[in-house]
């Protein structure tokens, strides 16, 4: 049986899983990223990880390769440059690190790249040829797909989105030091910064004026919002907002037929996806109007990221 090995490197863990070739992921695991400060030890974790989920499988295997996803990853230097949620600054060469310890046809790419290129292959993006998906973590990434092509750039940085200067009301710094940043506001992150704000703003009772923002998290505030927490609601607004604008300014870049979401802050539903909408219908341009559907990513949801750094290893084997 042919497999792909999948690594999803994220702020908060580092998933790992092993995919066959219809997009599902047989077998995963994951451990928590910033435990792992000394970079040559994350990576041996990664392989005793990787060990730990071949030896599951009693029949034989053939593990074909092995894609990465990873924040600020260039594709073609197969490096990570100074990406602000990890906590290894400056370039860091890892496919060379990682082929040290795995002699493997090995690709590495911008996370939310891999994860287009997975809706293309596996997801709801099949057939499409322009389309944009967004993640909604820990930050906010975006993979572009025009014309039947993923846009990596010149240098493999395309789509850095979160990063681009919004001028949004109280000129939040993303973790790149943006001042207006849209990271800084549609992002779990963000939606926890934005409940701060609005108990700043408004002088509605709220569950969240006792609560540390160490203690917050996006359950506990989709939850609130739906038992008519005001602070809750008003933030969803707000994020709803700003993210419904930018959706309106990317479709202008490459005139997507969808836009697909993934991500955390998506498993809020229609506390997120209803105010979006509705802004997103208001900014969008006419000539725009009617052509743009916005979607919800059709890999499976806790082996999303997986599947898209699966995803190119098993490109190459599908245009053979």
């Amino acid at each position: 049986m042919d497999l792909v090995i999948g690594i999803d490197i994220g702020a908060t863990k580092t998933k790992i899983g092993l995919v066959n070739k219809e997009g599902h992921c047989l077998e995963t695991n994951y451990f928590r990223t910033r435990e792992y400060p000394d970079l040559e030890e994350y990576l041996d974790t990664i392989i005793e990880n990787i060990n730990h989920l071949t030896s599951k499988f009693p029949e034989d295997i053939n593990i074909l390769g092995c894609g990465i996803g990873a924040p600020n990853a260039s594709s073609r230097h197969g490096t990570i440059v100074n990406a602000s949620n990890l906590v290894w600054k400056g370039t860091v060469p890892i496919l060379d690190k990682m082929k040290e310890r795995l002699p493997l046809p090995m690709k590495i790419m911008n996370d939310a790249s891999a994860a287009a290129l997975g809706e293309m292959l596996f997801g709801n993006a099949r057939g499409m040829r322009d389309f944009i998906v967004i993640t909604l973590g820990t930050g906010f990434g975006a993979g572009i797909v025009a014309n039947g092509q993923l846009i990596e750039g010149h240098d493999g940085f395309a789509g850095e989105l979160g990063h681009i200067d919004m001028t949004i009301g109280d000129g939040r710094l993303t973790g790149l030091g943006v001042h207006g940043g849209l990271e800084a506001y549609v992002s779990a992150t963000g939606l926890k910064r934005t409940i701060l704000y609005m108990m700043c703003k408004y002088m509605d009772d709220s569950r969240f004026r006792n609560i540390a923002y160490n203690d917050l998290h996006g359950e506990d505030i989709t939850k609130a919002a739906a038992e008519g927490d005001p602070i809750a609601i008003r933030a969803f607004d707000y994020t709803g907002n700003i993210l419904g604008l930018a959706l309106a300014n990317f479709t202008a870049f490459t005139q997507p037929s969808a836009i697909f979401l993934m991500g955390g802050l998506v498993n809020s539903g229609k506390w997120i996806f209803e105010p979006m909408h509705r802004y997103f219908e208001e900014y969008l341009l006419d000539i725009y109007k009617g052509k743009v559907e916005i979607l919800r990513s059709g890999l499976p949801p806790k082996t999303t990221a997986i599947c898209g750094a699966a995803a190119l290893i098993w490109q190459e084997h599908w245009e053979k």
